[in-house]
C-alpha cells in the first residue's frame, strides 16, 4: 500500500552555494513518497540551472519560476502546484536530517487532524553561532519538547518556519499562504493558534538551520523588529484582547514606547507602568507613568509586558503570580 504523498515547498533566491546540500537532504529522506515544489524567486545567480539539473534526474522535483516576487508569492505558487495529502516547508539554505519527513508524518498519523507536527532545530554556521541565536534555539526547543509553543507566542515566532507539517485539509481551512502579511511564518503560526491546532510534542532534531550574514531573516525589511510588533498587536487585539478590562503597558523602553504609539494610533486607551523612579510621574505621549504597584488598585486588567531583561521577566512573573494572574489571559510578554 502506497504511503500518502507529502508536498515539500521550497522558495529560493540566489542560494546556489547551499542548494545542493538542501536538495540532497530531501532526496535522502527515509520517507520516499514526496514531491518537491521548488520556486525560483527571481534569482540572478546559477541557482535555477543547478535545480534544473536535479529536476531532470528526479521527477519528484518540480521547478517553477515565481510569477511575482517575494517569498509569499513563491509559496502561493508552490502550494497551487502541489498535490500532497500533507504540506511542509523547507528553506533552500538548510538541511533535513533523513528522518524528518517520516517523523513529522508519523506524528500526524498518530494524533490526527487539527494538529501541527514540528521538531527540534539546530543552528549551524561556518562563522559560529551567536549567543542570541543559540538562546533562541534552546528556548524554541524547550517549547517544542513539551508542545507548549503557544504559551509564549507573543514573544517570538514559536513554530520554526521550515520545520512543520500539516494535513492539506487543515492548511486550507486557515487560508494557506493567502494572507499577504509579513513576517509570513509568524502570521501562519498565529493562524495555527487561532484555529486551535494542537502542537505535537517532539524531542528529535528534525531541522538543521543555517545562519549566515546575508540570510533573508537578517537582511529583509519584512523581518525587521517593527514588523514583529505589528503582527503581535494585530493578533492580540483580534484573539486575546478583552475590551472590558483596562489595558496596561509594563515598561517604557523603546519597545514599550513603540507599542504605546501604535495603540494611540488605533485609538485604544491604555495605562502605563514601570519600575523606573526617574520616569514615574512623568508623561510620555500624554500618558502618565505610574509605578507597577498601580496594578494592585485594578480588580481586573490585561497587561502587555515589554520588558526584555530575562531576570526582570522572572521577577514580573512572580509578581503576577502573587496577584493570582495567569499568563496568556491576564498578561502577555511581547519580548
Amino acid at each position: 500500500m502506497q504511503q500518502p504523498l507529502i508536498s515539500v515547498l521550497i522558495p529560493f533566491k540566489n542560494t546556489q552555494e547551499f542548494l545542493s546540500e538542501c536538495l540532497n537532504s530531501v532526496i535522502n529522506q527515509t520517507y520516499t513518497n514526496w514531491e518537491l515544489l521548488i520556486i525560483d524567486d527571481n534569482s540572478t545567480d546559477s541557482s535555477y540551472n543547478l535545480v534544473n539539473d536535479y529536476a531532470k534526474k528526479d521527477n519528484r522535483i518540480k521547478l517553477y519560476k515565481n510569477e511575482g516576487s517575494g517569498i509569499i508569492n513563491a509559496l502561493k505558487l508552490a502550494f497551487s502546484k502541489s498535490k500532497g495529502d500533507y504540506i511542509t516547508r523547507m528553506d533552500s539554505d538548510d538541511i533535513m536530517p533523513d528522518i524528518k519527513l517520516g517523523t513529522l508524518f508519523n506524528n500526524l498519523q498518530l494524533h490526527g487532524k487539527n494538529h501541527i507536527a514540528t521538531g527540534l532545530v539546530s543552528y549551524f554556521s561556518a562563522e559560529g553561532i551567536s549567543d542570541g541565536y543559540r538562546k533562541y534555539e534552546q528556548w524554541l526547543n524547550s517549547l517544542t519538547t513539551e508542545g507548549t509553543n503557544y504559551s509564549e507566542i507573543y514573544k517570538e515566532c514559536v513554530i520554526p518556519s521550515p520545520c512543520w507539517m500539516i494535513a492539506r485539509e487543515d492548511f486550507l481551512s486557515i487560508d494557506a499562504f493567502n494572507p499577504t502579511r509579513y513576517p509570513e511564518d509568524y502570521d501562519l503560526t498565529f493562524r495555527f493558534y487561532e484555529a486551535n491546532y494542537k502542537v505535537i510534542p517532539c524531542n528529535k532534531v528534525l531541522h538543521l538551520w543555517r545562519d549566515y550574514g546575508t540570510r533573508a531573516s537578517r537582511t529583509d525589511a519584512n523581518y525587521a523588529e517593527n514588523s514583529f510588533i505589528d503582527i503581535k498587536l494585530h493578533y492580540f487585539l483580534k484573539l486575546d484582547f478583552d475590551k472590558s478590562k483596562p489595558l496596561v503597558i509594563w515598561g517604557a523602553g523603546n519597545k514599550g514606547k513603540t507599542i504605546a504609539k501604535k495603540l494611540i494610533a488605533l485609538n485604544i486607551p491604555f495605562q502605563w507602568i514601570c519600575d523606573n523612579p526617574k520616569k514615574i510621574g512623568k508623561h510620555i505621549y500624554d500618558v502618565e507613568m505610574k509605578p507597577f504597584q498601580h496594578l494592585e488598585t485594578l480588580a481586573h486588567f490585561q497587561s502587555i509586558v515589554s520588558v526584555a531583561n530575562k531576570e526582570e521577566q522572572t521577577i514580573i512573573r512572580t509578581y503576577f503570580s502573587k496577584l493570582k494572574k495567569e499568563s496568556m489571559r491576564d498578561y502577555f510578554f511581547f519580548c
